[in-house]
């Protein structure tokens, strides 16, 4: 698993291993209430319960830290988690953005260069999204993933919540 996480760039998005050091610099962006209004844990923008959020990306060794590849600005993380060497899949996921970073061009260059990556080492990812998080269900579905399951999904020392279960294939990937 080292080998997935590695920087990854391209002309709008830099995708930098998150550091125990980065913990203000992303707070900062996380800290806007709007930006958890459909995720299933709606505090996360709460500086402790942000803190668990950021122990669980650094200890799952595949988290990033994203800039905006023009000003350098800290726009928000995402991560690759649950690498699954027998199924060769593995999950692309807990991503936040700046409400600035919205809407736009952003998300889907992140997850098209993460997609990329990860087509090195797997024949699909996954993708986790909360039931009611309808934003992120439309942008991932616009990418072409497919929902394939529900499933109660127990975040980093959250709740268990209903998630739905999307997938792309690399047979598929038109990335």
């Amino acid at each position: 698993m080292d080998t997935i996480q590695s920087t990854l760039e391209n002309e709008l998005v830099k995708l930098v291993p998150i550091k125990e050091t980065d913990f203000e610099i992303l707070y900062k962006v996380a800290s806007d209430p709007l930006i958890w209004e459909q995720h299933p844990n709606k505090n996360r923008w709460q500086r402790e319960v942000f803190q668990n959020f950021f122990t669980g990306a650094i200890e799952s060794k595949g988290a990033f830290l994203i800039y905006d590849a023009k000003t350098n600005e800290a726009i928000g993380s995402t991560r690759f988690y649950d690498w699954d060497l027998e199924k060769s899949n593995v999950a692309i996921g807990y991503t936040f953005y700046a409400r600035s970073h919205w809407g736009g061009k952003y998300n889907p260059s992140c997850k098209y260069l993460m997609m990329r990556h990860a087509f090195q080492f797997v024949e699909s990812v996954i993708f986790h999204i909360g039931a009611k998080n309808i934003r992120s269900q439309k942008a991932i579905e616009k990418l072409g993933a497919i929902k394939i399951d529900e499933q109660e999904i127990n975040y980093f020392g959250e709740d268990c919540n209903l998630n739905f279960i999307y997938q792309i294939n690399k047979s598929e990937f038109k990335g």
